[in-house]
């Protein structure tokens, strides 16, 4: 039976567009936990506040993900900080919702403290646990923000409750967890850090100049990026005053773009933040440099964000923010406040650097010192993707959630404990799997292709290859062989020779009984193999006797060795003139590695085979019609 989850995101909807007051991390975070775990076989409801009179009830956004829209209050925008009276209605819905589905929600997810009211509540009643993500918590906004905070006071005793009755929280960075430590005394069993992430089909890194061609930016001039809500404690006024010290203290001259805004064309009455930036830039002599870019959809963020040479964002609170994270997945290094989730996702000295906050002089010393060593700028980049690849993407951060709700669910249905850890141990193998073929991919690509041009050589060449291996292995060594000497894709070519070493039992037991097992594959290449054969062996550790013996008998026949190996290659590799080791250590993902390429050996020596073919056949075409004239004559 599939789970089905229920996320509740009472004023942050996946279908909302991002950058308005309300719009940002939180309902990227909800739509993409949404798609992503619908993508690993979960069903997922998400109950958002209907705030259009044309939102229908019930919508499938995507497969297995549906939208729910609340009726609570005037179907109209309403700011969160004034969302708590209709709260009530909002829990009241959700409750006959869960009601009516059968089978009802194996868990409730909520996200930001007025969601968790409602999971609460609706725990109280029907028992079905919860897990929250509270994106911002009150007590730290009101320390930062002060009078600024319009948020209820109620919020800190519910937040009090929620933390003593969610099954589990998700913490989104270290100084999160630390805030719940030491600000609610959460139990710290039941606290799990998981970060939020980015999308790789979504975000990577583009080109630079034909991103800034798309854009209408000129290709070589100095461009810095700040992105997200046009709020006050984003500190996007900070930003601006460094883009005047730039220009001040160090004669560099550059483009600040600022994206983000209650609308697509930046209109300063429908956003009074934006006014006053407006007002501040003019004042500091940059107001032709600090262009006001307005909201943006996502699906052209990767533009702005690969186009600029650094993304700066320093807000003086930021509980994580998923921007940083998204500059860096498109290789844009980040210049960010030393705050909240920012100082966990940027490393200080090798995808950018961390700042204090307010500080417009160190923002500008450090955009001035990359600039100064380009060098370095393009080492951050390469860094930036590579710490945001292995870390933050969503499916990485989905696996983990996922495995946060199976302890929660199967500690309420200790029966479905069995079926738990058949699931994990499931997603552990898939992800070491995967994990090796991944590594693989980067890494092998030339060795396959100059191991599949060595053997379509010796085919071409009239010899012909013997295979090998060991346990798994020697069934791999039959099914390559089957592969060649029948077809692999093309019909049409001849049968290639290729014969498995361990495929003939009689010659395998009689040399073993009566010799020993340790030279059965170097007999039979003693006897079958000759200069310009090809010995190819198959082994996850390189270490196997028989193996290394038939190597030294190979070289010794004039025939190239090459080996398909795990590990460290182990003695077969120096031995070997051509080699593809497995990046594992574990036997079993080597040996699902090494069947990938093997076909994939067998689909480019079949390539090669068809584009000599078919060079063959226009040759023949071309002798043809040269001859067919004084053929005619003839007549």
């Amino acid at each position: 039976m599939r789970r089905r989850i229920a996320l509740i995101s009472e004023h942050a909807s996946p279908f909302a567009i991002l950058g308005g007051a309300d719009g940002g991390g939180q309902n990227v975070y909800v739509g993409q936990l949404a798609k992503n775990l619908a993508a690993i076989g979960y069903e997922v409801d998400v109950f958002t506040r209907k705030d259009n009179p044309l939102l229908p009830e019930v919508a499938d956004w995507m497969p297995g993900v549906r939208l729910i829209h609340v009726p609570a209050g005037p179907t109209t925008p309403i700011r969160k900080e004034e969302l708590l009276p209709y709260m009530e209605s909002f829990t009241a819905y959700v409750l006959q919702f869960c009601r009516n589905q059968y089978p009802t929600y194996d868990l409730i997810h909520a996200n930001f403290w007025m969601s968790g009211l409602v999971a609460a509540d609706i725990k109280r009643i029907l028992g079905i646990p919860f897990v929250i993500t509270f994106h911002a918590l009150g007590r730290v906004r009101r320390f930062y923000q002060g009078m600024a905070d319009d948020f209820p006071d109620d919020r800190f005793a519910i937040e009090d409750r929620l933390v003593a009755e969610a099954d589990r929280i998700i913490a989104e960075c270290p100084q999160d967890q630390l805030d719940l430590l030491g600000l609610y005394r959460a139990d710290p069993g039941r606290i799990t850090l998981i970060p939020c992430g980015f999308d790789p089909t979504e975000l990577s890194p583009l080109s630079k100049p034909l991103a800034r061609v798309a854009l209408g930016l000129a290709p070589e001039e100095r461009l810095i990026l700040q992105l997200g809500r046009m709020v006050p404690r984003k500190g996007v006024d900070t930003v601006i005053r460094a883009l005047a010290d730039l220009q001040l203290s160090y004669d560099i001259s550059a483009r600040l773009m600022i994206v983000g805004g209650e609308s697509e064309q930046p209109d300063p009455q429908i956003c009074p933040e934006l006014a006053r930036l407006q007002a501040i830039a003019t004042e500091l002599g940059v107001g032709d440099r600090a262009a006001f870019v307005g909201r943006r959809g996502r699906e052209v963020l990767k533009y702005y964000y690969s186009a600029a040479d650094v993304f700066v964002t320093t807000p003086w609170y930021e509980p994580f923010g998923i921007t940083p994270i998204e500059a860096m997945a498109c290789g844009t290094p980040v210049i960010g406040s030393n705050v909240g989730g920012i100082k966990f996702t940027v490393r200080n000295g090798e995808t950018g650097y961390l700042v204090p906050p307010n500080d417009p002089q160190a923002i500008a010393d450090r955009i001035a010192h990359l600039y100064q060593h380009p060098s370095l700028l393009q080492r951050f980049q390469q860094q930036a993707i590579q710490r945001a690849n292995e870390l933050f993407t969503w499916q990485k951060v989905t696996h983990a959630v996922a495995s946060l709700y199976e302890q929660v669910i199967t500690s309420y249905h200790p029966e479905r404990h069995q079926v738990a850890n058949a699931f994990s141990l499931l997603d552990r193998g898939f992800d070491r799997t995967l994990a090796a073929l991944q590594r693989s991919r980067h890494r092998l690509r030339s060795a396959i292709v100059s191991v599949a041009e060595a053997l379509y050589t010796c085919f071409q060449q009239g010899g012909k290859v013997l295979v090998g291996g060991n346990g798994g292995s020697a069934a791999d060594a039959q099914h390559f062989a089957a592969e060649l000497v029948g077809r692999f894709q093309c019909a049409d070519r001849p049968g290639l020779p290729v014969l498995a070493l361990n495929a003939d039992t009689a010659i395998l037991t009689a040399w073993s009984n009566d010799v020993g097992y340790d030279k059965a594959f170097a007999r039979q290449v003693e006897a079958y193999g000759r200069p310009g054969d090809v010995l190819l062996g198959l082994s996850t550790s390189g270490r196997s006797r028989n193996l290394i013996q038939a190597f030294h008998t190979a070289r010794r026949q004039g025939m190239q060795c090459i080996g398909i190996l795990g590990g460290d290659g182990g003695e077969v590799r120096s031995l070997a003139d051509l080699a593809i080791v497995i990046p594992a250590v574990d036997p079993q993902p080597i040996q699902e590695v090494q069947i990938v390429v093997l076909h994939l050996l067998c689909e480019l020596v079949e390539a090669q085979w068809m584009a000599q073919a078919r060079s063959d056949w226009e040759e023949e075409d071309l002798q043809e019609t040269a001859v067919l004239p004084d053929s005619l004559f003839v007549a």
